[in-house]
């Protein structure tokens, strides 16, 4: 009979796993980890954010708020602050992977039932997708500047024909960085671990370098940070709450799925102080880099420049372009197959356990980016602003389910075997618990109802809190009132 091992130092895991191997609910990548195979650290998490947080997204949604009018200061400030924020639900849903060493759509088990799971694990695979399609595009659009830049023929090929008003070769490139996505993914995690440890100081000097160029060429920070904000008063704060809620927006995705991840932790100390050393700071950090290069373009160029790949496109030498291009889909890839691809992998292997591993979930994630088509969602800071804005509201109801019910309804316990039992402790009714799906419906109804509801407007502007709080309020306030019964 398989049984439970816990650890002086609070980790969890089973003795022995072959009842569950039998069950449907059981793959290969699903599995809880073994303590002596969780072997992250605090650097590694550390480094992890890092490298997430030194991407091309960062950067331009810091230029996408002074695009609406906010000067440095306040840029920055929201963005130090909704980073603080998202980091409660992170630290969260982080703890149980750690403890149990499980990843996200079985840790959704608890609450939502074996078989409910897949409701927030697809829901959060379905962003994620998105999320894909647009890091694939951006690092597309970084490789096809290198390939101009190196055979300035390259735009003109195939006569220089557009589909879809893109160039054939954007496209060409736009798949090239794709599949060296999908290459890595099939590698595995432990690939993916060294990946982001090298990646992220390799960026952060980069940058460094480019914001000294911007620095130089604009005769000193002096010029750049004297540049006035354009909001104030009430039109600051009509801008401010959904910017904010935008900039939690930003990680609510892997809010929820951070087991994926702390599953690997060697503790929970050390998971815990790599995340909270490095998220907030760096995101910070990197917007400001972001903030003080966007600002400069507008003293070189005359106007602001919010694409970092347009901008390095500018550059006369051929080796300087190579270089930031190269940085760039560095950049990219490090935060596109740890953000965007394990956790929906993740997600597809629980919605088909036998049918589908984490490679597999993998492609099925690159596909659906494409389809999902990132280059309209990129075609203007604004709609990629109110993307942010709208897919909070969802991941907050969902957010909001995890952390009261591992928290406050189950004080931090789990029965790890049921979870990959079909007749176990988390069957419910079916295998769904209709008190998770009810509550967050109403979550989202409440962070998504202004978009069609005149008098429910004010509420999307924060979206992820309404989300969060009104899907918590009423899981607790059902499974009080109606307990699931004993089986």
């Amino acid at each position: 009979m398989t049984t439970e091992i816990a650890h002086a130092d609070g980790r969890v895991e089973l003795s022995d796993d072959t009842r569950i191997q039998q069950s449907p609910l059981y793959n290969h990548d699903l599995a809880p980890v073994r303590v002596k195979d969780r072997s992250w650290s605090t650097y590694n998490f550390a480094a992890l954010w890092i490298s997430m947080a030194h991407c091309i997204p960062t950067y331009m949604m810091a230029s996408g708020l002074m695009a609406a009018g906010m000067n440095w200061k306040q840029a920055l400030a929201t963005i130090a602050l909704g980073n603080t924020i998202v980091l409660v639900p992170i630290l969260l849903n982080s703890h149980p992977g750690t403890k149990y060493g499980i990843p996200f759509p079985v840790f959704a088990r608890a609450s939502y039932g074996t078989y409910g799971s897949n409701l927030p694990a697809l829901l959060r695979a379905l962003v994620a997708c998105g999320w894909f399609g647009i890091q694939a595009w951006i690092g597309g659009q970084a490789v096809q500047t290198l390939f101009r830049v190196l055979w300035p023929g390259w735009p003109t090929l195939f006569g220089g024909g557009l589909i879809q008003d893109h160039l054939i070769t954007e496209w060409i490139s736009f798949f090239l960085f794709w599949g060296l996505n999908i290459l890595i993914v099939y590698k595995g995690m432990e690939l993916l671990k060294h990946v982001e440890n090298w990646a992220a100081p390799f960026v952060l000097v980069m940058t460094a370098l480019l914001v000294w160029w911007a620095v130089h060429n604009a005769h000193g920070l002096g010029p750049i940070l004297a540049q006035p904000g354009k909001l104030e008063g009430p039109q600051f704060w009509k801008v401010f709450f959904p910017s904010l809620t935008a900039m939690v927006g930003f990680w609510a995705t892997l809010s929820l799925n951070m087991p994926d991840f702390t599953r690997l932790g060697h503790s929970q100390k050390e998971q815990t102080l790599g995340q909270v050393v490095a998220l907030p700071t760096t995101m910070t950090v990197f917007a400001g880099m972001g903030v003080v290069i966007t600002s400069a373009t507008e003293i070189i160029y005359g106007k602001p420049i919010w694409e970092p790949v347009e901008l390095v496109g500018r550059f006369d030498s051929t080796v300087v372009v190579a270089i930031a291009m190269f940085t760039i889909v560095v950049a990219t890839l490090s935060v596109n197959i740890a953000a965007n691809v394990v956790s929906p992998a993740n997600d597809l292997a629980n919605a088909f356990p036998k049918a589908i591993g984490f490679r597999t979930g993998g492609l099925i994630t690159g596909i659906i980016g494409i389809l999902m088509q990132p280059w309209r969602l990129l075609s203007t800071g604004q709609r990629y602003i109110n993307w942010l804005l709208t897919l909070s509201g969802g991941m907050g109801s969902i957010a909001g389910v995890l952390i009261v019910d591992y928290w406050i309804v189950r004080k931090k316990t789990l029965a790890l075997e049921d979870l990959y039992l079909t007749e176990g402790a988390y069957r419910y009714q079916g295998g769904w618990n209709p008190r998770a799906v009810i509550a967050t419906l109403v979550g989202c109804f409440l962070a998504w109802g202004g978009l069609g509801i005149d008098f429910m407007a004010p509420l999307v502007d924060y979206g992820w809190f309404v989300g969060a709080f009104g899907s918590g309020l009423v899981y607790y306030a059902s499974m009080r009132a109606m307990p699931p019964s004993k089986s």
